[in-house]
Formats: structure tokens, sequence, C-alpha cells
């Protein structure tokens, strides 16, 4: 990302208060100089740690906020053969190796939340009271970190938790014979003061140290009556510091012994130091993955302590959404805005007055990008998306330099043009007052002719501008929109808020107006806008109000829709019943039909029989022959028809009760040859036919033969062995229904539903081929509903075929749009 565009966005301020919070001053400096990332899985993966820290916070709690020492320069004194590390530098590896390890727990110990999710926590909330476990993207980068806490036991055997050097055997017997010594002296200094005339000598009576010796503060005129070693003279010259006599043996051997500890200490530091390296690399990697959690934890104590939530990321390219975004800097003075870049727009053009905010909505889209590749969370509501960009390009402000010579209009060109050469596809590009600082007219072209390059680019590009023809521009454009900042006419002030879909007017002289600006001065500038001008104000006042309409009457159009739908869909599903009770006494009739059948054929059984045994007339016993066939024949096809008109119903019902909509077909399907798993135990087996009897519950059943058995069920205990081999069975039985050769009789009805395109074309043909054969007038095709393709495939044929007279749509009780008519010349 770019310095300037970093400072100008102002995202130094929020990186500044992100390292603040950091526990480990190294850890403050690592944040101070990260820059947002561009990748997308890097910052996908950073949000999902800050996230998972953010959920600890808010729901697992007993967060330690103990400051971590610096070991960067401890750990490189390590590396030196021989080194021993001082007191202080034992303490801070030991103090660290403590506090890190209490972090890192913190980090692996489970907590509970109400829904588990692996998305990255999305609201800094409350602690919840589920009962599920969870873990997170955390635990397993805390997990991997070395163990260190036996280094921490070896500092902590020689120094306590307060840093002091603890009382060890190695050096019990020399404190002892300091402590005799230091003793000793103290009795030997307390005889001076013992008495009056001692007293009178000394400038103090309590004993003063010089070069780690006992000595006595003598008044000069009394130096000769203390014998001893003089060290020094005040400067005033009425002091004598004297080590007397008695005592300068005993300092020797207090300095001695102080000397056998200090050389005891440092060997024991010496060991430790030794000890400590040995492990030195686990420590090293230790200390990194503390430091870089610590960067993590700073992050999310960022976005916990603001209860902000993260942005999602949009599923389709170039899609932006900002939903009650605030600018983090303005705190409560902040107005939420909402900005949306979607169905393919890619430039949004923001018009409206000046003070109006555009500046700032700019600054925070911008500072929100950035904040979000800094794995942030955002002070967004929910639903904001923001795509990753590859860097983010500004141009806003003030650009004069007169250090460079740079006029304002030049010094934006400058900008622009670096953005121009350096961003992509990928890239937000924020531009401020676009052409503005020179002649209109050419700045209008100008920022037209950059529009046109960013738009071709396919950049995500957002300017502001009070150039009235790029107002225009964004009405003429694919891909681009108007929006405007909104301003209250009643009060003459902005409301800070963004509008989409509607182009805004600068109000300059209703602002200077308000501004204090002479009346006399603000009508003469009217009269002259006036004069200039058309009603453009006026016509975008009434979009305003008609988009408002058009909002408010689509709203009202949509439940609208609902309810139609939803009667439509009671209609049918009455409709549907009055069928299926049609059909059933049409099924009760057949039953008749077929009882008739048989009594019949039994009479004219025994008919033929006493034409046998009496006068035998063969054209008369073929013509009953025939009779008898006719009958069953018919028998059969209405028989064909009612089972048809059984499966079609049994689909219809299924999609209105599912709520579908009309033309989409069944996706159970069920037909005769259908490999399907019946009942419980899923047992294998072949639909054979609809069974006619159903049930008053679920009518729609089917005869499955498995085995040898042939067995009822409802539609509800089959499910089909799958779609390759539903779609193979369907077509095999199409093919073998239209297996016209000379010795197969025509059919009356050709199924096509389920078959390959092609398939049913060359079946359609066959049956073409046939009827005219057989001498076949009419017969009727099932292609279905669906989609209408292969029904526009069958009329097509029929269309384009010598033989076909005339082709219809069956009645709708008969198959309506799922079934066509043909009649052959």
């Amino acid at each position: 990302m770019n310095d300037k565009v970093i400072k100008l966005l102002e995202f130094d301020a929020i990186r500044s208060k992100v390292a603040d919070l950091a526990l480990s001053e190294e850890s403050g400096r690592i944040i101070g100089g990260e820059e947002p990332l561009s990748d997308k899985e890097e910052v996908q993966k950073l949000k999902s740690l800050v996230g998972a820290v953010m959920k600890r916070m808010s729901c697992a709690g007993g967060e330690s906020r103990e400051s971590l020492p610096e070991l960067k320069e401890i750990v490189s004194k390590l590396e030196v053969n021989g080194a021993a590390l001082e007191m202080d530098e034992a303490y801070a590896i030991g103090i660290f190796i403590n506090r890190a390890e209490t972090f890192r727990q913190w980090l692996l110990k489970p907590f509970r939340t109400a829904e588990p999710s692996a998305e990255p926590v999305r609201r800094g909330s409350p602690p919840d009271n589920g009962e599920t476990l969870r873990d997170d993207p955390l635990t397993e980068t805390a997990r991997n970190l070395p163990p260190c806490g036996d280094v921490a036991k070896e500092v902590f055997k020689i120094l306590d938790l307060e840093g002091n050097l603890r009382d060890l055997p190695e050096f019990k017997e020399l404190r002892r014979r300091i402590r005799s010594l230091q003793k000793s002296i103290e009795t030997t200094a307390s005889r001076y003061a013992g008495s009056d005339e001692k007293r009178r000598m000394l400038q103090s009576e309590i004993p003063s140290q010089r070069d780690g010796r006992m000595v006595l503060a003598v008044k000069a005129n009394f130096r000769g009556r203390v014998k001893g070693i003089v060290h020094e003279v005040s400067s005033s010259g009425q002091t004598v510091f004297i080590e007397p006599e008695e005592v300068v043996e005993l300092n020797n051997e207090l300095l001695v012994e102080n000397r056998r500890l200090e050389a005891e200490i440092r060997r024991v530091f010496r060991e430790l130091t030794a000890r400590i390296a040995s492990r030195k690399e686990s420590l090293k990697d230790f200390y990194r993955g503390i430091v870089f959690l610590e960067t993590i934890r700073a992050r999310a104590r960022y976005g916990f302590e603001h209860r902000w939530n993260f942005a999602e990321s949009p599923t389709s390219v170039g899609r932006l959404v900002l939903k009650q975004a605030r600018h983090p800097l303005l705190g409560s003075r902040a107005v939420p805005l909402d900005l949306f870049m979607e169905n393919g727009v890619r430039t949004v053009i923001i018009t409206g007055p000046n003070t109006g905010g555009k500046t700032v909505a700019l600054k925070t889209l911008g500072l929100l990008a950035l904040m979000n590749q800094f794995g942030l969370a955002l002070p967004t509501g929910e639903g904001t998306l923001l795509p990753v960009f590859d860097c983010v390009y500004a141009d806003i402000g003030d650009e004069q330099s007169i250090s460079q010579s740079l006029s304002t209009f030049s010094a934006h060109m400058t900008n622009i043009a670096e953005i121009i050469s350096s961003s992509t596809e990928h890239s937000l590009v924020l531009l401020d007052e676009l052409g503005s600082g020179t002649d209109p007219e050419e700045g209008s072209a100008i920022a037209m002719a950059i529009l046109d390059h960013f738009i071709e680019k396919k950049a995500s590009l957002i300017i502001t501008t009070h150039h009235g023809i790029l107002k225009n521009y964004g009405y003429t454009r694919e891909g681009v929109e108007n929006a405007s900042m909104e301003f209250d006419s009643r009060t003459l002030s902005p409301t800070y808020k963004i509008v989409m879909g509607i182009p805004g007017e600068s109000r300059a002289v209703d602002i200077a107006a308000k501004n204090g600006f002479p009346p006399a001065l603000v009508k003469q500038a009217r009269s002259y806008l006036d004069e200039e001008r058309s009603d453009v104000s006026a016509l975008i006042a009434g979009l305003k109000e008609k988009h408002r309409e058009l909002e408010a009457a689509a709203e009202a159009g949509k439940r609208e829709e609902t309810r139609l739908l939803e009667e439509r869909r009671r209609s049918d599903l009455k409709e549907l019943r009055l069928k299926q009770k049609e059909l059933q006494l049409r099924s009760e009739g057949v039953g008749s039909l077929g009882n008739l059948l048989g009594e019949s054929r039994k009479t004219l059984e025994n008919l033929v029989r006493e034409l046998r045994e009496g006068e035998l007339d063969k054209d008369k016993t073929r013509r009953v022959k025939e009779f008898l066939s006719g009958l069953e024949a018919d028998f059969k096809a209405e028989s064909a028809n009612l089972e048809n008109e059984n499966l079609a119903l049994a689909s219809e019902r299924r999609r209105l009760e599912d709520g579908a909509p009309p033309g989409v077909e069944d996706e159970q399907g069920f037909s005769p040859g259908m490999e399907v798993l019946a009942g419980e135990n899923r047992r294998r087996g072949r639909i054979v036919r609809l069974d006619k009897k159903g049930s008053g519950s679920d009518p729609f059943s089917w005869i499955v033969e498995i085995g040898s058995l042939k067995m009822s069920f409802s539609e509800k205990d089959l499910v089909p062995i799958s779609a390759e081999a539903q779609s193979a069975t369907l077509r095999k039985s199409a093919t073998w229904a239209v297996d016209l050769a000379p010795t197969s009789p025509v059919q009356a009805e050709l199924r096509l539903r389920g078959m390959r395109f092609s398939d049913a074309m060359e079946a359609l043909g066959k049956q073409l081929d046939a009827a005219v054969l057989g001498g076949l007038r009419q017969f009727a095709v099932i292609h279905g509903k669906g989609e209408g393709i292969l029904r526009k495939g069958v009329h097509d044929f029929l269309k384009n075929d010598p033989r076909v007279a005339d082709f219809f749509f069956s009645r709708p009780e008969a198959g309506g749009f799922g079934r066509t008519e043909v009649i052959l010349k």
C-alpha cells in the first residue's frame, strides 16, 4: 500500500491505536510497521485468528493483561559462547515465559457458545449461555508453540518472583561472613558516638561509605584526634572522611568476602545461561510465536472494546456493500453511511452540496477497506461486504504545492496520472472533486476521459464532483450509478447520508445564505441562476420523489404477488382434488367395465358352446370373437389412460403442495420400469405400475416387483436408486413402447418423458411411420411441461412432417400442455 494514501486516509492513526493495545513493546513495533495485506486468503486467515480471540474475550473470560518484557536483545546474547546473563535479564526471561504461558493456556482453554460456527466472529458480544464446547483457528497455533516452562523453572530456582536472588546454599556461608564483618564494623564505629567527647569530633554520628569502605565524617579541626586513612575532604574543607585504623582490616576482609560472593553469583548465572542457551532455539520460537499472537490479541482488543463487526467477503467480483458504516476516528459525531455497488456496478458518482459529507464518505470507505485488510473489525452493520483490493488509491483534498510550483489542478492531475499507471481491475480508486480547479467545460471533459479509462479497466471507482454533465454521464454508461448526499431543504443543512440512484444538487446559494451571505447578493445570485439554468433542479427533486414512490410500489407489488401466488396455489390444489375425485369415479367405472367384460365373456362363451352343439356358423363365431377382442382392447386403453392421468396428477399434486411455480416438473418422477429402494429395509426392486387402490392418506402408491414378489408401497417409502439409472430405464421403456416393427401394433399414446432429445425425435419418427402403415389417423404424444424444450422439438418435428394434418394440446383433464394430440392426413 502507498504510504501517502495510508497517511491521507489516516490509517496510521488507527494502526497506532492498535499498537498501543499490545502488551509487548516488540509486538507494538511490529504492528506499527505492518501494512494492510492484499492477498485474499491471507486476509481471511488473519481475520479468522483475530475473530477467534474476540470470541474468547466475549465468552471465555479470565484474560490476563500483564505486560510482556522484551527479549530480542537478551535472546541474541545467548548466541555468544561463555556469555552470562545479568540478574534482570534472567528475570525478564522467566517472567516472560510465565506470563506468555498464561496467555497460551487462555487460548487453549475450551469455551462455550450458543451456535458453533467455523466463520470468523461477527460481533464482540457479551457472553452467551450456549452449551457447545468451541475450538477455533487459533488453537492449533497456540498448541504448536514449544514448551518453555522448564526454562522458567531454572530461572526461578535462583530468583524469586520479585526478581531477588534466592538464599542458595552456595551463598549462605559467604553471606553469614559478610553480615558478621558488617556487624563488627558497625560496633567499632558506634564507639565513636558513645561519649560526648568523641561525638564533638564528628560532623555526623552516622558512618558513611566511600568505595565500599566504612568512614567517619570528622570535623577538620579534630582530624589529628582520629587515627586512620583519609579518603575524602568536603568541598568546604570543614569535613574529613577518615577510615579509622580499627576498621581498616575489617573493611579489607569485607571487601574480599563481597568479591567472593559476586564471583559465586557470576558462576551461578554462567551455569544458568548455559542451561538456557541449550534451549535457545525453542526459546526463540516460543518468543516469536507469542509476539505474533500478541499482535493478534491487540487487533482483537481494538475491535472488542468498540463492539465492532467483521466485513464479509463478497461471492461475486466487484460487489461492495457498506451498511451503517461510520468513520472510526469521528466517534459519536459520525453519521452512518450506506453505499452499494451491486449488479455489475463498478463506478459510483457522488454529487451534492458542499459540506455535505462527500469527502468524509470517500475517506470512510478507503479507511474501512484498509482496516479490513489489516484484520480489524469495522464500525459497520451486519451484511457489510468488502472485497480484498490489491491496492487503495486516493486523490483527496487540496494538493497545491508551492515548493514544486504546482497548482491545485496540476497536483491533482499528477496524482491521478500515477494512479492510472499503477491501478488494476482489483484496485479501489477514490477521487475527490474530479475535474475541479480549472475551466468547468474542460474539467468535465477530462473527468469523463478518466472515468472511461477506469470503467474499461474495471477498477472499483468512487468519485465526487459538482459538474452537472457527469450526472448525465452516470445515466448513460453501463456499470455506473449516480448517488447524492442528502440535503434537508427545510433546515438548509445536509444530513450526511448517501442516496443511491439519484444525483444531487450543489445548493451553493442556499448554503451561502445560511452562512451569513448578504440577502441582496443571495437574491441577485438566484436571479442569475433562474435565467441560466433549466428546470434540472426541479427534475432532480421530482426524480427523488418518484424514486421513493417506486420503492414503495415495488414493495407493495412484491407483497401482492406473494399473496396471489398463494391464492393460486390453493386454487390449484382445490382443482386437483376435484380431478382426483373424478379419476376415482372413473376408476370405479373401469372396474365395473371389467366386471361387465368378464360377465359378457362368460355369456358369449356359453353362446358359442351352444352354437357348436347346434348349428355351427363360422361367420357368427368370428363376429363373436371380434366383439370380445374389441371390448377387451377398449378396456385396456381406458385403463392405460386412467393410469397415465393418475401419474400426471400425482406429479402435479407434489408440485403444488411443495409450492413450486408452474412449469417445474416433479423431481421424484416415479414411473413404471424405474429401479428403486423400497420399504424400511430399502430392498431393491422395480416399479411395475401405479396401484389403483391407493389409500385415503396417500392415494399414490406403486406396485413394486422385488424378486418374485409384487408388493404395494407408498411414494414416501420409495427412493430412486440414481438419476442415471432412472433416465436409462425410462429410455428403455419408451423405446420398447414404440418399437413399431411390422408385427407390433401401433401405439395410441407415445410417451417421451425422460428420454434424450435425439432419442425422443427418433421415437416420434417411428411412431409416425407405424401409424401410417397401420392406418391410425390419430394418436397422442406425452412430452411433459418442464422447460418446454422437448415440447417445442415435438411441435417443430410435426410442423415439418408432410404426413401430419394438424396437432394441438390435449384438454386440461387429459394432460393439457404436457400432451399433444396428432391428426394424420
